[in-house]
């Protein structure tokens, strides 16, 4: 039904409860299954790591992140996240609450002067499957730089460690760019 709403580009708002987390799924128009993280680590290392192994999880993500680093983490995001879907929360269940869907792959600097903490859902992989396949613009980047430094086995092999790409895709633009030199 939230789906139906959103489709139709119809309000949807959540009614005030216990939690930001169950308030942000219940109305995403994700899977209501879910794995809640908290707050993203400050550290690149860290925060590459976790978000290899969540991207790897079958559920709706959700996160808590402060408005002040939501910038930092949007390559994060594109580079773990591609093929997925993003609803951004701001100030839930008040007068200014604000809602924002867009596909991560999109995503873009946010020049809004974001305050406060934002609740973050990320779609889960079951629809995007076929979607999800398609290599992002930062991989699509880094193969470009190496593809006159390290053979095609070993980009395959760097790119798919942290993409779910597959490594089919991956080989093929390999390919693709060679040929076109």
């Amino acid at each position: 039904m939230i789906n139906e709403c959103l489709k139709n580009g119809i309000n949807v708002s959540p009614v005030p409860g216990p939690s930001a987390v169950s308030s942000a799924v219940s109305v995403s128009g994700f899977s209501d299954k879910f794995y809640f993280y908290g707050f993203l680590p400050e550290k690149n290392k860290l925060l590459n790591n976790d978000l290899q192994t969540l991207s790897k999880l079958n559920c709706s993500l959700v996160f808590f992140v402060s408005s002040k680093k939501f910038n930092k983490t949007i390559p994060f995001l594109k580079k773990y996240f591609n093929g997925r879907k993003i609803l951004i929360c701001k100030e839930m269940t008040k007068f200014y609450e604000e809602f924002f869907i867009e596909e991560i792959d999109n995503l873009k600097i946010s020049e809004r002067g974001l305050k406060g903490e934002l609740t973050i859902v990320i779609s889960e992989m079951n629809k995007l499957k076929n979607v999800s396949q398609k290599l992002s613009e930062s991989d699509k980047d880094l193969i470009r730089k190496t593809i006159n430094k390290l053979s095609v086995k070993e980009i395959v092999s760097l790119i798919s460690k942290n993409s779910v790409t597959s490594k089919k895709e991956i080989y093929n633009y390999c390919i693709k760019l060679k040929n076109e030199n």
